[in-house]
């Protein structure tokens, strides 16, 4: 069974460009849809980060590549399938950032380090709880790493 779901906002300020790096300080406006009461978001500001799933809109459904590849193209770096990246090229084009929340104004949340661009739909957000995320330690191949080295640099 397909799940249907609708937006509940949109990023409405904040980078226009896509790219792959150079995320660092950038500020984003979150704006919730209006249908949704002011009380809504009432305790949020106590928390510092947020869970914020969004669609790659601005993605082509037939970006969408279902097989073994190195993470953009380079060789250097192992074939893996498409469940271990994090890009647009999945199959329903989601995303998950984590970004801080600075300010909680109405409707309007005001974020860094959201790695979505203006225009982009959110479809859910919560706060981020320490105790819901990682439990133990934490490992990873070095490609990750190596591949994100200037994802939150800031541009020159």
């Amino acid at each position: 069974m397909a799940l249907e779901i609708k937006p509940i906002g949109e990023v409405v300020a904040g980078r226009t460009d896509v790219a792959d790096d150079y995320w660092g300080g950038v500020e984003s406006v979150i704006q919730l849809d209006e249908e949704f009461p002011l009380d809504a978001v009432q305790g949020l500001e106590e928390f510092s980060h947020l869970v914020v799933v969004w669609h790659f809109d601005q993605a082509s459904p037939d970006d969408v590549e279902c097989h073994a590849r190195s993470p953009r193209g380079n060789t250097q770096w192992p074939a893996t399938g498409t469940f271990a990246h994090r890009n647009h090229r999945r199959p329903n084009q989601l995303a998950q950032s984590f970004p801080r929340l600075v300010k909680v104004d109405g409707l309007s949340l005001h974020v860094t380090d959201l790695d979505a661009v203006v225009g982009t739909k959110i479809y859910d957000l919560s706060p981020y709880f320490t105790e819901m995320g990682p439990r133990g330690t934490v490992h990873e191949p070095a490609w990750p790493g190596e591949m994100l080295t200037d994802y939150w640099a800031e541009r020159a």
